[in-house]
């Protein structure tokens, strides 16, 4: 599914990632652990698309994200990559509902086959009743939920986290993160997290944690 191999990645003479290797199964939860600054959310937004590394090669389902263009790079990250941030990132001027459907209408998809999508998904994570709600009006955890359903509107084949429960209190937390697990079993999804979550990052299928800009361990399945 992910394949990531020798990345290298520097910001001036700054080195963040030092030679890389990753594999993540289709289907699969992984976490990514480490202190501050050792390369996780960099490694991420490589494997994203939303960066490009030095050198090195990033597959997604065979796909070598060298050989596409600015163009082809930012089709294949809306269709087939979903993203939960830690703050959400939700757009204040619109409602809930619009917001999960910004995804889908960049794609150029029927908008009402996609008001359509974008309440069902909303229903699924128990905010029907929040649909018409800006950001503003919404909890922390309602907020983050709306995020889920955004990175799920497009259907995409992989979900990358970043932090995803780093803003929410206990209750909400322990949500999400049963959230996540069913999202994997309903839809197929592969995930994965970045994390200073150590309960989140055990109950994952591996954990692979990450030191100054290298893997210095993996856990087995």
């Amino acid at each position: 599914m992910i394949k990531a191999k020798n990345i290298h990645k520097s910001f001036d003479t700054l080195e963040v990632l030092k030679g890389v290797d990753l594999h993540v199964a289709k289907g699969e939860i992984v976490s990514i652990v480490g202190p501050s600054g050792a390369g996780k959310t960099t490694l991420l937004q490589i494997i994203g698309t939303l960066d490009k590394p030095n050198s090195g090669e990033v597959h997604l389902n065979g796909i070598d994200f060298s050989k596409l263009s600015e163009k082809e790079l930012a089709a294949f990250r809306n269709k087939h990559i979903g993203f939960i941030f830690q703050f959400h990132q939700l757009l204040p001027e619109f409602t809930a509902l619009e917001n999960v459907m910004i995804p889908a209408l960049i794609a150029r998809r029927d908008s009402k086959k996609v008001a359509k999508r974008a309440a069902e998904l909303l229903e699924y994570l128990g905010l029907s009743e929040r649909s018409e709600h800006k950001p503003s009006e919404l909890s922390g955890g309602e907020k983050q939920r709306v995020a889920v359903a955004r990175a799920l509107i497009n259907d995409p084949e992989v979900i990358l986290a970043d932090e995803p429960s780093g803003s929410l209190d206990t209750k909400n937390k322990e949500d999400l993160h049963k959230l996540l697990f069913d999202l994997r079993d309903k839809f197929g999804l592969t995930i994965v997290i970045v994390t200073h979550d150590k309960e989140l990052a055990e109950l994952s299928d591996r954990v692979i944690e990450m030191k100054d800009g290298k893997i210095i361990k993996k856990s087995e399945l």
